[in-house]
C-alpha cells in the first residue's frame, strides 16, 4: 500500500487533461470512474475533474498515485478537462483556480499539458497548456 501513496515533496508536475469525449457529453467522476475502472485500473486515474459547467469533482486523492501520467505519476497530480477542444469559460476559470491552489501547496511544480510527457501520439488536453499559464501568470 505504501507504493501507492505520494511523497508530497516529490511532486513536480501538475498534468492538465481531457476526456477526449465529445464536447456536448456531460459526464463527470462517477462517468470517469467507471471508465477507468473497464480499464482494469484501481478506480479514476485523476486526482481533479472539471465538468462543463465548471464544477471541480474530486477524483483520487491527492496522497493516492494516479494513474494519468504513464512514467510520471509518482511526481505529479493530475487534473482533467471534460471534453475534447471546446472548453468553456467556467472550466477555465476552474482550471486557474485550481492551479492556483495547487502551485500554493506545491510551489516548486511544474504545469504541463499531458503530449509533452505521454508516449503516444496524444495531443491532451488539445490547447497549448504552457502558453495558457504564461497569460494566467501561473508560471
Amino acid at each position: 500500500m505504501i507504493d501507492n501513496l505520494i511523497n508530497k515533496n516529490e511532486i513536480k508536475y501538475l498534468v492538465v487533461h481531457c476526456s477526449d469525449t465529445d464536447d456536448s457529453q456531460d459526464i463527470g467522476a462517477l462517468e470517469i470512474h467507471k471508465m477507468h475502472l473497464e480499464f482494469g485500473w484501481d478506480g479514476i486515474g485523476y486526482h481533479k475533474i472539471i465538468s462543463r459547467n465548471g464544477d471541480i469533482e474530486d477524483g483520487r486523492p491527492e496522497y493516492w498515485v494516479g494513474a494519468h501520467a504513464r512514467g510520471f505519476n509518482k511526481i505529479s497530480l493530475g487534473v482533467c478537462l471534460i471534453g475534447k477542444t471546446n472548453f468553456t469559460k467556467k472550466q477555465f476559470i476552474s482550471l486557474e483556480k485550481l492551479l492556483q491552489t495547487w502551485k500554493k501547496k506545491y510551489p516548486k511544480t511544474e504545469i504541463i499539458g499531458h503530449y509533452i510527457i505521454s508516449d503516444t501520439k496524444k495531443t491532451c488536453p488539445n490547447f497549448d497548456v504552457h502558453k495558457w499559464c504564461k497569460m494566467k501568470r501561473l508560471t
